[in-house]
């Protein structure tokens, strides 16, 4: 046990040392080829922020473990919403700009409310619960339509979104760090993927529980940090729009292409794990909007973290 747990240790770690190389070399290379910067912030670095999360559930996917990949996509919009958003309330309350109040949020609405249509076929019509190819490539084209309009949006207010500071290095340099950045999350997602799952196996425990919970937390640990050293910093404009950015991804990216490589069948989901993700999205507009008023406080951040603790000790306890 002890080993599998070292061994998801050491993946996770290649998958965000791969994502940083994979991101700043692909950043760096754009500038080069004069691609704008909102482009490259929409593109190359959401991707970047999520990579962890796809080479995990397209890896699961690929394996058979379609409850790890879509239990990953489920627990880290969770994760990022109730725990990092709550937490980082706690330290320092979180200004909500209004394009995230008129849009961003409602999108991760929709976007919530669309997966959990897909996942749900045993209450729709008796089937197991799946992601096929088909509802697959509609979430893409959804996430596409999605990065068109923000794209257009950015344009029409001349705003751009911040980008890492370019690597002054040779192209040939750039290129490299591509590769081993697709090399570490190829080969660290390879690790993560295979270990939890075999912790899965030793404790007893679904896929999709560990997914939910070990690998949903593993992925999404970087972001919390981020935040919370933000919050620490009383730096917290942007965090709505960066956690529900990465919802965002999560659904239509993420889970949309892990259903394109490999359709995600015979999931294991309770009714409580397909509404928790909606009832948090829709928790962080009404705070936002009409209870702290285009501000998240101290008070709905303590919720937040309760609710967090809450459904995983339940999540937990079912598990026993």
């Amino acid at each position: 046990m002890w080993l599998e747990i070292a061994l998801v240790v050491v993946g996770l770690a290649l998958i965000l040392a791969g994502a940083n190389f994979l991101t700043d070399g692909a950043a760096a290379i754009a500038r080069r080829f004069k691609i704008p910067q909102l482009i490259i912030g929409l593109t190359i670095v959401a991707f970047g922020t999520s990579a962890p999360e796809l080479s995990v559930s397209v890896l699961s996917s690929i394996g058979g473990n379609g409850g790890i990949a879509v239990g990953n996509v489920i627990g880290s919009n969770i994760f990022n919403i109730l725990l990092t958003l709550g937490l980082c309330a706690v330290v320092y309350p979180i200004p909500v700009q209004r394009n995230s109040i008129r849009f961003d949020i409602p999108i991760s609405i929709l976007a919530a409310t669309v997966m959990m249509i897909f996942v749900s076929d045993p209450a729709l019509d008796g089937a197991p619960s799946s992601v096929s190819r088909a509802e697959a490539l509609i979430l893409i084209l959804f996430g596409l339509l999605f990065l068109g309009y923000t794209m257009y949006m950015g344009r029409q207010n001349r705003e751009e979104t911040e980008v890492p500071a370019e690597r002054e290095k040779h192209w040939a340099l750039n290129v490299l760090l591509i590769i081993v950045g697709l090399a570490g999350l190829i080969y660290g997602g390879g690790l993560f993927v295979d270990n939890a799952s075999l912790i899965a196996k030793k404790l007893g425990v679904s896929d999709t529980l560990i997914g939910l919970t070990l690998v949903a937390w593993g992925t999404s640990a970087p972001e919390l940090a981020t935040s919370v050293v933000a919050a620490l910093k009383k730096n917290t404009g942007i965090a709505v729009g960066n956690v529900i950015g990465s919802n965002i991804f999560n659904i239509f990216f993420v889970l949309g292409i892990s259903g394109v490589v490999h359709p995600l069948q015979h999931l294991q989901f309770t009714t409580l794990d397909i509404w928790m993700q909606l009832i948090a999205t829709i928790m962080a507009f009404a705070m936002a909007l009409f209870w702290g008023k285009r501000e998240i406080k101290r008070p709905e951040g303590l919720i937040m973290l309760l609710l967090f603790i809450a459904y995983n000790a339940v999540l937990i306890t079912n598990s026993i």
